[in-house]
């Protein structure tokens, strides 16, 4: 078997939101003023910006001694095109690995944290002090990879969208979604905000919030002891010791859950969240004349439209992303 021999390095990185901010007023002057009239903290801008670039630095002069390499900015990955020769690195935020693996076709990915006081990192298990071990690890063949599988929503027309952590279906602004579900043999029409689908590497994200505004109701409104209201009120409820079990995302598996589904004379409530997997697809109908639309990884610019006739089956992508493992992480 034919092993690519890996000749260039590709960092892709997204601009600071100090340099954002400088593209929309112009220059750094007019831009401070801006925040600081706001009553922002100028200054978290700014130190957020020089630590990033310290870390892009580092990184770049410690490449440069490995393999050849260039950067490029996060607007260009729909249109660039990767190869196997490619080792891809990504130093940013958790979001940004999202965006890059949907252009990765597979190949090895290097993600970095660029400030681990500033971002989780839940998808970036290096930093610029030990990343160049896993750049090693690709360029001999013997990295150790988290392979992510995608969710993939079909349309009855033939489009389709890929996630990395999650699918919204639902609508374009404040307004209900109208649409039929249909999961497990039983099918609804429904009205609700919209519905999450998550991945197993996107459900600690969006999809949890949602967990936590159900469990946190049920904890406050469906306790044994129900707390006895006081003339003020003034002690705040203390936190649920109750354990909440919450689904495990396998990575041949999807999780939905259905955002504030409205229960009326023509809609239900009974779906609300399931595992999808192979066996099992979810497929929604749209009932929304305009402004129904399905995007993906929060990114709200990559999007398909949703509108009445239009029919989506979400199910298991073919396609996956493969992330190289810090030792540390294995």
């Amino acid at each position: 078997m034919k092993v690519d021999k890996k000749e260039y390095a590709i960092i892709v990185r997204s601009k600071t939101r100090l340099e954002a901010l400088i593209e929309r007023f112009n220059t750094k002057a007019q831009t401070k003023f801006y925040i600081e009239s706001l009553g922002s903290n100028y200054e978290d801008y700014e130190r957020e910006h020089e630590i990033f670039y310290a870390s892009l630095n580092s990184v770049q002069t410690q490449l440069s001694k490995v393999i050849k390499h260039k950067t490029i900015d996060r607007s260009f990955l729909p249109s660039y095109i990767f190869s196997k020769k490619n080792i891809i690195i990504v130093i940013g935020q958790d979001g940004l690995v999202a965006n890059t693996a949907k252009y990765s076709k597979g190949i090895p990915m290097v993600a970095i944290n660029p400030d681990k006081l500033r971002y989780d990192g839940v998808l970036l298990p290096y930093d610029p002090t030990n990343f160049v071990s896993g750049i090693e690890s690709v360029m001999t063949h013997q990295q150790k990879v988290r392979n992510v599988r995608f969710a993939e929503a079909k349309l009855n027309d033939g489009q389709s969208l890929l996630a990395f952590n999650d699918l919204f279906i639902g609508p374009s602004s404040h307004v209900s979604a109208r649409y039929k579900i249909t999961f497990a043999g039983k099918t609804e029409e429904q009205s609700s905000s919209g519905l999450i689908v998550s991945t197993a590497a996107g459900a600690t994200g969006w999809l949890s919030s949602i967990f936590n505004m159900a469990y946190g109701i049920s904890d406050r409104f469906d306790s044994p002891k129900r707390p006895v209201r006081s003339k003020s009120m003034k002690k705040a409820p203390q936190e649920s010791k109750r354990h909440h079990n919450r689904p495990k995302v396998k990575n041949d598996e999807l999780l939905f859950a259905v955002r504030e589904p409205f229960k009326s004379i023509r809609t239900q409530t009974s779906i609300v969240a399931g595992l999808v997997n192979n066996q099992q697809n979810l497929i929604i109908e749209s009932l929304m004349p305009t402004k129904g639309i399905i995007f993906s990884d929060g990114i709200e610019s990559d999007f398909i439209n949703f509108n009445s006739g239009s029919i989506a089956t979400i199910g298991i992508a073919p396609n996956s992303a493969n992330i190289v493992i810090s030792p540390n992480n294995v």
